[in-house]
Formats: structure tokens, C-alpha cells, sequence
């Protein structure tokens, strides 16, 4: 990472802090440096920000944000955070202009030692259900990784800090709550996964969102 990405990433951590007071809440996995696949909830573009500023450091130095390039090669400026601050694996969400695979394109970075995070909604969730249905993706990368680790992990309030379409965040305490690691057991087809995967994290959730 260059010294101008260094320094973005500690104002980006500072600034999250500052915000969100956010609290890591390691109620079912230790934070150690371990390879992992991080699956939460999504309700703000701010939500792996969180996740990557409770880790500790050197987690942080090898765990990759799963991202929309739409969002994030829309200005240099966000080029340059996602690229360069977050290293974020930048997935093309539109079927019509992908040229990669996004399943081969996170299971390279699994294969390069990083650990990911990634949404499996798909999109952001801005109604009134807790979860969307889970995209297919968390079970196609899980099958072709059986042996990593996946961590659900439940970030709470940050779609209060900053709702859709707000230009300055509201100052709220976050948690980030952290789930028993779960791996796709032998036999288990791709609904029965995401159903059981979907439930750790609706059971991190709490009584009120």
C-alpha cells in the first residue's frame, strides 16, 4: 500500500470511529488472522467500512471488500479509495457488460491468502424487511472453497448514520456483531444452504432494528 493509501485508510478508520463510535462484537469467532469469507447484511454504502475498521489491523491488511465498479470507478477519487485504500475486489453487476466471472474473481483473491467481504442480498436493503433473499453467489463460492471459513456478521444502525440520499451522517452508536463460522456441509444443495446461511445472520440481528 503507498504512503497516500496509508494515510487515507487511518483518516477513513478515524472518521468511521468518530461517526459510529463502532463497537466489534465477537460473539461466535475470535478475531484472529484465520482466512475467512465475512457475509453481512446491507444497508448502506458505508457497511463493509465498518466491518474493516473494527478488525484489527493486521486483519484488515488482508481482508478485500466485495464491490459494485459502477459505484466505485464512478470518480477518481473513489478509483483511488476502492482500488487503492480497500483493495476491493470490483465485481461488473451488470450481466450485459461483465467480462469476468464474479465467483473467479473473488476466488482469486481467496487463492491470493485474502479473506473477503461480501453482501449476499445482492443490493443494498432499504425496506422494511431485515434481509433480502440471498443471490446465489455466497453458495457457488463456498462450494468452490469448501475449506474457508464463512462468518456471518451483523452491522447494526449504520443505515440510520447515513440513510439513502443523506449528505452528512447523523452521529449514532454501530455494532458490528460477529457470528459462528459456517462451511457448506457435504451433500447440501444451493436452497437449503442459503436458507440455513441467511438464518446466522437474521439470528444476529436485534429485537429492534
Amino acid at each position: 500500500m503507498s504512503v497516500g493509501a496509508r494515510v487515507c485508510a487511518t483518516l477513513i478508520v478515524g472518521f468511521a470511529r468518530a461517526i459510529t463510535a463502532v463497537r466489534g462484537i465477537w460473539q461466535g469467532a475470535e478475531p484472529v488472522p484465520r482466512q475467512r469469507i465475512y457475509f453481512a447484511n446491507h444497508a448502506s454504502h458505508g457497511d463493509f467500512v465498518l466491518i474493516w475498521t473494527v478488525l484489527p489491523r493486521e486483519m484488515r491488511a488482508r481482508t478485500r471488500p466485495v464491490a459494485g465498479s459502477d459505484y466505485w470507478l464512478a470518480s477518481r477519487l473513489r478509483a483511488f479509495i476502492g482500488r487503492e485504500v480497500f483493495r476491493a475486489v470490483l465485481i461488473d453487476r451488470n450481466p450485459e457488460t461483465r467480462q469476468g466471472d464474479p465467483v473467479s474473481q473473488m476466488g482469486a483473491a481467496l487463492e491470493g491468502g485474502d479473506s473477503l467481504i461480501l453482501f449476499p442480498e445482492g443490493t443494498r436493503n432499504t425496506g422494511e424487511d431485515a434481509l433480502l433473499p440471498f443471490k446465489s453467489g455466497l453458495y457457488h463460492l463456498a462450494h468452490a472453497n469448501p475449506d474457508v471459513d464463512l462468518v456471518p456478521v451483523w452491522i447494526a444502525n449504520l443505515n440510520r448514520v447515513m440513510p439513502k440520499g443523506a449528505l452528512v451522517p447523523i452521529p449514532l452508536i454501530c455494532t458490528v456483531t460477529f457470528g459462528a463460522p459456517l462451511r457448506l456441509n457435504e451433500g447440501e444443495d444451493k436452497a437449503d444452504f442459503l436458507t440455513r446461511t441467511r438464518g446466522a445472520l437474521l439470528a444476529l440481528a436485534p429485537e429492534e432494528r
